[in-house]
């Protein structure tokens, strides 16, 4: 049987967090870390090797980008913060630049692995990362709304006092301040959500805010984007099936094309096997549109 083997790329805050997460749940039999700072990289990976004798046997190193060579998934994570002053679209074209670089590295050693993008505005860095790479768009994968559908299903679940893992709900559309959360297909058993339309609008500012609101208290987000990062890895490596909202390529979708969105998917061994067209309302389908106008016109700005 053949090992299982990721690379993470970018172990800042959100990459650490996710290599930590995939050692603790065991999903790979090999673990590569890579950096910039390779001190950094070093750090991590002895840190996580000290504690095999209470895990398990997943060989973890840090590597180079020869190392990606037979990597199923490749996780990219590396990305500049936001300078004071600087406007979005400026860091944008500076993680542009950075995974020009990152990327250019990657295919001289891999052409049959999955991508799997997490920096922001990852809609963006996710269709760039498509179009660079030359692969199939199935195997170019971006978190998409996966987190921002947990955090919705989390207060949702909350605010009825129903365990969270049985509440059915998506945001769709951007990760960022334009998503759309899907109020008309949401449901607990089939049974259809009857809420206060206040209550609406509060869990879904909640829900779009949930970043700001984490990096005003502690600068940055990192866990639940790693366990989101986790379960695209687990649909992957056990070839699931699973539907979940990650930022794939549209094309037609309720009018949509040639741009990246969060949108409820198949995920299997071999990436997005197939993008379920979810029902939506026209005020749902108005706001997918204004959605994925606002994502083109900044893939426009940098590409």
């Amino acid at each position: 049987m053949k090992s299982s083997k990721v690379v993470l790329i970018g172990v800042g805050a959100v990459g650490s967090t996710t290599a930590y997460t995939l050692l603790l749940r065991q999903r790979m039999d090999e673990l590569v870390l890579i950096d910039a700072n390779m001190d950094k990289a070093i750090g991590d990976a002895l840190d996580m090797n000290h504690g095999m004798p209470f895990l398990g046997r997943t060989k973890v190193w840090a590597g180079s980008y020869v190392d990606c060579k037979d990597a199923d998934i490749i996780i990219i994570t590396a990305g500049s913060a936001q300078k004071p002053g600087e406007s979005r679209v400026d860091l944008l074209k500076r993680n542009i630049g950075i995974y020009e670089s990152i990327l250019s590295e990657v295919l001289k050693y891999n052409q049959d692995g999955i991508l799997l993008i997490a920096t922001n505005p990852v809609d963006v860095m996710s269709y760039f990362s498509w179009k660079k790479s030359g692969w199939p768009v199935e195997r170019v994968i971006g978190s998409g709304t996966l987190l921002d559908s947990a955090r919705f299903r989390y207060l949702i679940g909350q605010h009825l006092n129903i365990d969270p893992r049985s509440v059915h709900a998506n945001i769709l559309g951007e990760h960022g301040d334009s998503e759309v959360p899907l109020w008309s297909r949401a449901h607990i058993a089939g049974t259809k959500l009857e809420l206060d339309e206040k209550v609406k609008d509060f869990i879904f500012v909640n829900t779009r805010e949930a970043a700001y609101q984490i990096i005003n208290t502690k600068g940055a987000t990192y866990y639940a984007i790693a366990l989101a990062l986790d379960r695209i890895c687990a649909a992957i490596l056990n070839n699931e099936g699973a539907v979940l909202t990650i930022s794939t390529l549209l094309t037609d979708y309720h009018g949509i094309s040639d741009v990246y969105l969060g949108v409820p998917s198949i995920v299997d061994r071999n990436g997005v096997r197939e993008v379920l067209k979810t029902e939506v309302t026209t005020e749902e389908k108005e706001l997918l549109q204004q959605s994925a106008n606002k994502m083109k016109d900044l893939i426009q700005s940098v590409l």
